[in-house]
């Protein structure tokens, strides 16, 4: 009986003890009349996070419109499009490098077998009567 008497006893003290600290008061779910004055009228760290609705509007229609750009925004702004046309140019260089050497070989390889193909004319054309015609060869 003492052990039943005991824990009842620390049971109601622990009650008896919530009860009184303020902790308790904020985690209970407050009344309906403790709730239309906590929303209309925030305490604390709740006033800087939630504001009054025609302050809401307010701030969103003020918002809305462009604000005038720092200087350093527009600098930063600008550097940014200047890197990305750098970018740019450097790309369509590369490219158009590319296609000039692709170019190049494409004619070099033309004239070489124009130059192979006229030599085999030439050769099979000799009759040996007639010296060959140094003068037209291309000279490499």
């Amino acid at each position: 009986m003492s052990r039943t008497h005991a824990a009842f006893l620390a049971l109601v003290s622990v009650l008896l003890a919530l009860s009184l600290s303020r902790e308790a008061d904020t985690a209970a779910v407050p009344d309906g009349k403790e709730r239309g004055t906590k929303a209309t009228d925030p305490q604390g760290p709740l006033r800087r996070i939630f504001m009054q609705e025609r302050d809401a509007s307010s701030f969103f229609r003020r918002r809305s419109r462009r604000g005038v750009k720092s200087q350093d925004e527009i600098d930063a702004e600008q550097k940014q499009v200047v890197a990305a046309d750098e970018r740019k140019r450097e790309y369509h260089e590369e490219k158009r490098n590319a296609f000039e050497s692709y170019a190049e070989e494409e004619n070099d390889e033309q004239d070489e077998r124009s130059r192979e193909s006229t030599e085999q004319w030439r050769e099979f054309h000799y009759d040996g009567m007639h010296p060959p015609h140094e003068y037209n060869r291309q000279s490499i």
